[in-house]
C-alpha cells in the first residue's frame, strides 16, 4: 500500500504508473477524501478546543444560571464532536478501502511497455537441447511412462485437475526435496505454513481485494486457501518490530497452491502447465531498504541456480510496465524451455515490493536498538514452480522410446533410478 502522504505529495507520478501498468485507481478520490479527512480533523481539533477551555471556565463560574447555561452549550459542542467523529470514521473507512485498491510504484528501472511484448530477455543460460527424433509433449511421454493420469483427475475434480503416479509422483518429490534442500543450503530457514489464511493475512500480503475472484474461500469458517506460500511467509511477521541486526530474513516453504485460474481461462488447456491446484516451493525475504536491490539479484540466483543443477536451458526476462503484478516494483521471472511443448515456461517470478507490503502488513524493524522503527522491505519468488519443473525435466531429458532420463542431482532422491519408464 501507498501511503497517503506519498500519494498527496507524488499525484502525477502515481498516476502515471498507475496508467502504465494498464490498470485504474481511484486517485481522485482518494484526494477528495484526504482534503475531507484533514478538513475534519482541524474542526474536531477545534471543538475540543473550546470545549477544553469552556470547561475551565465552567469550573470558575460561580453564578448558577450561568453555569448551567456553559454547561448546556458544552454539551452541544460535545454532540458536534460526536457526529464528526462518526464522519470522521466512515472517511477513514473509505479512504483506507480506496487506498488498497492502489498497485505498487514502478522502480524507474523497469521497461516501458503495454503488455508482455515489451518485456526484456535480460539473458539466456544453456544450449537448446538437440534430438535425432521428434520431441514429444509431456502429455505424449506420460502415456508412454504411464505417470500422469489426466481422465482420473477429471473425474474426480473437473477441468484442471490430474493425477500423478509412479515415478513421476516421486519425481516431483524429488524436486520438491532437492530444491528445500538447495535453498537452505543457501542460507534459507524452511517453515511448514498453514495452508488456509484469514482475510486479513490476504489484506496483507496484497492478494485482496485486487484479486478474490482467483482465491478459493471457505465460507463456513471464512478461510481462504491459499494461491502461494508467499502469502503465509508474509505474514509471519505482521504488526510486528524486527529488532536490529535480524534482517535480512531468508525463508522457504513448500505448499500446494490454489488458484481458479479465471484470468488465464483459455490459456494452456493442454497438459499440466495450469491448474487449479499445484505445488510451489516459495522463497521470501524481509531486508532493509538499503539492501533491497542486491537482494533482488541474489534471489533471482537462487532460482535459476536450480535450473543451473538441473541443466535445463532457461532465461531472465524483466517485466515491463504491462505485465508487471499489482504488488511488484520489479520482477524478473526465470523461465525454462520444454523442448515437447516448443516454449518458455515461467517457473519464478521474483519480485521486489519496497515497503508496499510491509506497510499493508504493519512490517517493520529497528536499526539501532533506540531507533524508531522503519518499514522493511520484502522480496518474493518461487524456487521454482510445479509442475512446470517437471514439465521441464520430462521433455528435456526424453529418449527416442519416450523414457525419461533422470538428472543427476535428482537420481539420489529417485532411490538410484536413472530412467523413468523401464522396470
Amino acid at each position: 500500500m501507498l501511503s497517503i502522504q506519498f500519494i498527496r505529495e507524488n499525484t502525477d507520478r502515481v498516476k502515471r504508473d498507475v496508467a502504465a501498468r494498464n490498470t485504474t485507481a481511484p486517485i481522485d478520490r482518494i484526494l477528495e477524501l484526504d482534503e475531507s479527512r484533514r478538513a475534519l480533523l482541524q474542526e474536531v481539533e477545534r471543538l475540543r478546543a473550546e470545549r477544553n477551555a469552556a470547561s475551565k471556565a465552567i469550573s470558575v463560574t460561580k453564578d448558577a444560571a450561568e453555569r448551567s447555561a456553559k454547561i448546556a452549550a458544552t454539551r452541544e459542542v460535545g454532540d458536534q464532536i460526536d457526529q464528526l467523529d462518526k464522519g470522521l470514521r466512515a472517511v477513514d473507512d473509505e479512504l483506507n478501502s480506496k487506498l488498497l485498491e492502489v498497485p505498487n510504484i514502478l522502480d524507474p528501472n523497469v521497461p516501458r511497455g503495454p503488455d508482455e511484448r515489451s518485456n526484456v530477455v535480460v539473458e539466456t543460460f544453456g544450449r537448446i537441447p538437440e534430438f535425432g527424433f521428434e520431441a514429444r509433449p509431456h502429455w505424449e511421454l506420460a502415456e508412454i511412462v504411464d505417470g500422469i493420469d489426466f481422465e482420473r483427475g477429471v473425474k474426480m475434480s473437473g477441468s484442471r485437475f490430474y493425477v500423478l503416479r509412479g515415478a513421476v509422483a516421486r519425481l516431483q518429490r524429488a524436486l520438491i526435496q532437492f530444491m528445500l534442500n538447495s535453498h537452505v543450503a543457501a542460507g534459507f530457514e524452511e517453515h511448514y505454513v498453514p495452508y488456509m489464511l484469514s482475510e486479513a493475512s490476504l489484506v496483507a500480503s496484497g492478494q485482496l481485494p485486487k484479486f478474490r475472484e482467483n482465491l478459493y474461500h471457505d465460507d463456513e469458517e471464512d478461510y481462504f486457501f491459499i494461491p502461494t506460500a508467499e502469502v503465509a511467509l508474509v505474514n509471519l511477521y505482521r504488526d510486528e518490530i524486527l529488532p536490529p541486526s535480524e534482517l535480512p530474513k531468508r525463508l522457504v516453504a513448500h505448499t500446494p497452491c490454489f488458484r481458479r485460474e479465471k484470468m488465464s481461462a483459455g490459456r494452456d488447456v493442454r497438459g499440466i502447465k495450469r491448474g487449479h491446484q499445484f505445488d510451489k516451493v516459495e522463497l521470501v525475504k524481509f531486508v532493509e531498504p538499503s539492501a533491497s536491490d542486491t537482494e533482488l539479484l541474489a534471489l533471482l540466483d537462487d532460482a535459476e541456480d536450480v535450473c543451473r543443477r538441473l541443466e535445463i536451458p532457461h532465461r531472465v526476462v524483466q517485466m515491463c510496465t504491462g505485465d508487471l503484478s499489482f504488488v511488484a516494483a520489479m520482477k524478473y521471472d526465470v523461465e525454462l524451455w520444454a523442448p515437447g511443448c516448443a516454449e518458455w515456461l515461467e517457473v519464478s517470478s521474483c519480485s521486489s515490493f519496497r515497503d508496499f507490503q510491509a506497510r499493508r502488513a504493519n512490517i517493520r524493524y529497528r536499526p539501532a536498538p533506540r531507533a524508531k522503527p522503519e518499514l522493511v522491505h520484502t522480496l518474493n519468488g518461487s524456487g521454482l514452480a510445479l509442475p512446470r519443473v517437471v514439465i521441464g525435466v520430462l521433455e528435456t531429458y526424453q529418449q527416442a522410446d519416450g523414457t525419461v532420463r533422470v538428472p543427476g542431482v535428482l537420481q539420489p532422491y529417485m532411490g538410484g533410478r536413472t530412467v523413468i519408464g523401464q522396470a
